[in-house]
């Protein structure tokens, strides 16, 4: 289990569209390394601000989801796109508003455009699906669309990014790894939330990992699975900042029943983009805000607990 009391650093790198950080990137260090100032989280971003009460359940469906990202330190340089095949703002909120408008043909013909025009399949998921999901959220808590209208907006985006996953995946590692590199990523049970991860684990199949993505209805659903079969890395994702107690009792009880018991533990939300130093006092290991970067630190982190061994 992982010390508590632990600090971390985060490394921030640039913005990316729609007001979203590329990624940073944070490792737990030992006590006497001062935390860097924190960056919002791609895994689970912070809540859009909104004139009325947003409920939990919609947050952590629509607004709150984009995603679970996994974040550790020191993350493998990222080469960079060119600008003209990077998605901007106004790619975003033009695949929103066919989105919103039901338009699923347009929508796919939209993507489909930007990938013949030279933009990279995980820049389609990172600069285009991810904000735009933010983004469905937003116009709903300003009022721009009622919830119904942003809610299926947001079901046809999760099967936009579903049914791309392969192409995404098809452009990575060419063969499966060992059964060592298998990564379980769940929502804190009692909530739904799982675009963001479906995103992170497409990721990681990407990089040749196994990766399983489960909704939970409680921890001891959690127990039973991670006593059943071994893994490498479980991912917890929560969009509630209050619920850091329920999360760090989870984590407790998932290490007890875990097959594996040297298994990784990483989370992601808001909550950790802005008070790093939670993701140890919740008995994590780490926590990371890019999905591209997600299966090269989750390497990093088994190598670290193979020396702590």
């Amino acid at each position: 289990m992982a010390t508590m009391g632990r600090t971390a650093r985060s490394l921030d790198r640039r913005d990316r569209a729609a007001e979203l950080p590329d990624g940073s990137v944070t490792l737990l260090q030992r006590p006497d390394t001062e935390p860097r100032t924190p960056t919002p989280s791609l895994w689970l971003p912070s809540a859009v601000a909104a004139p009325r009460s947003v409920p939990a359940h919609f947050s952590a469906a629509v607004a709150a989801e984009v995603i679970p990202r996994l974040r550790l330190a020191h993350a493998a340089p990222v080469v960079e796109m060119p600008a003209e095949t990077v998605p901007d703002a106004a790619d975003v909120e033009a695949l929103s508003t066919l989105l919103v408008r039901h338009d699923v043909a347009g929508a796919r013909a939209y993507v489909e455009a930007l990938g013949q025009a030279g933009t990279a399949m995980e820049q389609i998921f990172l600069d285009l699906l991810a904000p735009s999901a933010r983004l469905l959220g937003a116009w709903w808590a300003s009022d721009r669309c009622d919830f119904a209208t942003v809610t299926l907006g947001t079901m046809h985006l999760r099967r936009m990014q579903h049914d791309l996953a392969p192409r995404l995946v098809a452009g990575g590692e060419a063969r499966l790894r060992s059964e060592a590199h298998k990564v379980l990523m769940v929502p804190l049970p009692g909530e739904q939330h799982v675009f963001g991860l479906d995103m992170v684990a497409s990721f990681f199949r990407r990089a040749g990992w196994q990766a399983h993505v489960s909704p939970l209805r409680s921890v001891e659903e959690l127990c039973v699975l991670v006593r059943r079969e071994s893994y490498a890395v479980v991912g917890i994702s929560t969009s509630a900042t209050d619920r850091m107690d329920t999360l760090a009792t989870a984590i407790r009880k998932l290490r007890r029943a875990s097959r594996n018991r040297s298994v990784g533990v990483m989370v992601g939300g808001p909550a950790f983009a802005e008070h790093p130093e939670y993701v140890a006092l919740v008995g994590a290991d780490a926590t990371a805000t890019d999905a591209r970067q997600a299966p090269v630190q989750a390497e990093r982190l088994l190598r670290l607990l193979a020396q702590g061994d």
